[in-house]
């Protein structure tokens, strides 16, 4: 079944197809999606999902009229440990990447502060509204910066004038592209998120350090149709949608926690339904 996998995953649209279902995860993506994202046919996408659900990496769902395809995370694992332990010769340290190697324990764990960004593609609200919220609530932890992959030209006004009512010093922010977090005189981040659905299907760039990321999506409130006041509820919505988030996050025991027990904490924060946020 292993090999049969590899073979399968050998395919680029294939691959790319499972690495965007990765980067959601544990997101049940819609295959309309799916297709939008990778540019295919939807009779070129079935094709693919049938190859990955039969080889076992990946699940379906049935919602109403639509099908959403997630990991099958255990099959991932199990694939990856085939790679590991068999192909590495039964050792597994020789083909890790640095990153994930044990730290040097004489490292100071006291007074560090951890590097967060968050992306979306315009940087103009949700990204926005996530970096502004870490900053004011655990400044002394977290250094919280954002970006886009496609910055708008200036930020939301709406978004704005929420931070402002919610005590948020906006005089410093505007909306940046990701490359500004590329060069070498860039801060190398301990966490990355996304928090929009499009920037997370999207091929991102790697970021040095191999920092523990997670997808964080939230529907855009700038794409809401409606009255004046249905259109500021969305806005502020997505504002206690964050607010939530950040504070599970920064009560974290980071410090504390291994790198597994913190990428499970994070995919748990993203998968939060924020039921009974409030405003």
């Amino acid at each position: 079944m292993i090999p049969n996998r590899l073979s399968i995953l050998g395919h680029p649209q294939r691959l790319a197809l499972f690495r965007l279902l990765m980067r959601r995860y544990p997101d049940h993506v819609p295959a309309t999606e799916l297709a939008k994202a990778l540019g295919l046919k939807r009779n070129t996408l079935s094709n693919y999902v049938n190859a990955l659900m039969q080889a076992g990496l990946i699940r379906q769902e049935r919602v109403g009229t639509s099908l959403r395809y997630a990991i099958d995370m255990d099959a991932a694992r199990e694939t990856f440990d085939y790679l590991f332990h068999d192909c590495c010769r039964g050792r597994p340290e020789i083909c890790v990447a640095n990153a994930y190697l044990a730290p040097d324990k004489d490292e100071p764990v006291t007074d560090r502060r951890y590097n967060v960004l968050f992306i979306c593609t315009g940087n103009s609200v949700r990204s926005i509204f996530a970096e502004s919220l870490l900053r004011d609530l655990a400044a002394d932890l977290f250094t919280a910066c954002s970006a886009g992959t496609k910055p708008r030209s200036e930020l939301n006004p709406s978004a704005l004038k929420v931070l402002e009512q919610k005590g948020h010093d906006v005089s410093l922010l505007r909306s940046k592209h990701i490359s500004e977090f590329q060069g070498s005189d860039a801060p190398d981040f301990d966490f990355v998120f996304t928090v929009c659905n499009q920037a997370a299907n999207e091929e991102c760039p790697s970021w040095p350090g191999q920092p523990i990321s997670a997808h964080w999506g939230l529907p855009d409130p700038a794409t809401v149709v409606g009255s004046d006041a249905e259109k500021s509820l969305a806005f502020h919505h997505a504002y206690a949608a964050l607010r939530n988030r950040m504070i599970a996050f920064a009560a974290l025991p980071v410090a504390s926690l291994d790198r597994l027990a913190l990428q499970q904490a994070v995919d748990g924060i993203g998968q939060s339904t924020d039921k009974g946020s409030k405003i």
